[in-house]
């Protein structure tokens, strides 16, 4: 079996600015909420049988406590933010199963999930449905892949290595040195992409860059304010190591089983009647009639 694994949180954000506004029954800004379940509907219609959602159910997170500049929802537009625990509910009632993160954010999530699903020697590939940098540090080989929805590209370990310059279990440390703006903090002074690229290929992590850049074998530019750079911020950047690094302890299943998408629950047909798409009802129970491995649920 395959395993996708979707960060709600960005097809939330995504649709929201993608697609034109809509109201539903009780006049509530709907469009984002229907675009993630027709589009999630479209991979069950695919062939998808396993899928697990993830989504930010606070914004916040323990990395703010970590970090004060970490992202929080300031700036999010209220219509976007209001959508987040409908769309989770919806899902539920689409019979998908969610990870609403608090304390965790949907990045831990889906790299918990993913960590989890993989050791299964039923499961032939975990695919983590997100173009989200932080993500490449889950992928292994072709078992554990990262696949960008929007611009259908798949990302192995090769791929990973293609983009980044270095392997997966160097992404946090990439991170830590050029940032990550999205999430809040900027990395040490000076530190590109390029260079991060080049010395992380041959060090891998922080600890192992020696403080001297005549030392390092590798040709960088201003290797020596780099150097200087790195030396004087070195707490700073493990701590953003630190919040780039995904946790894998999060609460999501116990048992495979628990992914297998058996259908939308009676509630779905009132919610897609609410969120004036009756059609989605519909959908999903042909998807559901269609695929002959999924055991009917009981209406």
């Amino acid at each position: 079996m395959k395993v996708h694994l979707l960060d709600g949180t960005y097809e939330l954000f995504r649709h929201f600015y993608a697609m034109p506004k809509q109201l539903d029954a009780n006049g509530h800004e709907v469009a984002a909420i229907v675009g993630v379940l027709s589009s999630v509907l479209g991979m069950l219609e695919g062939g998808a049988t396993h899928i697990g959602v993830a989504t930010d159910h606070v914004i916040e997170s323990f990395r703010n406590d970590l970090w004060p500049g970490y992202k929080t929802s300031e700036g999010v537009e209220p219509d976007l933010l209001a959508q987040f625990h409908p769309l989770e509910d919806a899902l539920r009632d689409m019979g998908v199963m969610v990870w609403a993160m608090e304390e965790f954010e949907a990045d831990d999530a889906l790299a918990s999930a993913a960590v989890r699903a993989a050791q299964s020697t039923e499961v032939e590939q975990v695919i983590i449905c997100t173009p989200d940098k932080d993500l490449s540090q889950c992928v292994i080989g072709d078992r554990i892949v990262q696949f960008d929805r929007r611009k259908r590209e798949l990302r192995d370990e090769r791929g990973v290595v293609a983009r980044f310059g270095v392997g997966p279990a160097s992404i946090p440390d990439y991170l830590a040195l050029v940032g990550d703006t999205a999430d809040g903090f900027p990395g040490v002074p000076g530190w590109g992409e390029k260079a991060s690229s080049v010395v992380l290929g041959k060090y891998a992590h922080l600890e192992s860059i020696p403080k001297i850049a005549t030392e390092w074998g590798v040709a960088v530019r201003g290797a020596a304010r780099l150097a200087a750079a790195l030396e004087e911020n070195r707490e700073r950047a493990l701590l953003f190591r630190r919040l780039a690094t995904l946790r894998t302890d999060a609460p999501v299943f116990d048992d495979l089983e628990e992914l297998r998408w058996r259908g939308p629950t009676a509630a779905f047909e009132q919610t897609a009647q609410r969120l004036g798409v009756p059609g989605l009802w519909e959908r999903a129970r042909r998807s559901a009639a269609a695929n002959s491995e999924i055991p009917p649920r009981t209406f």
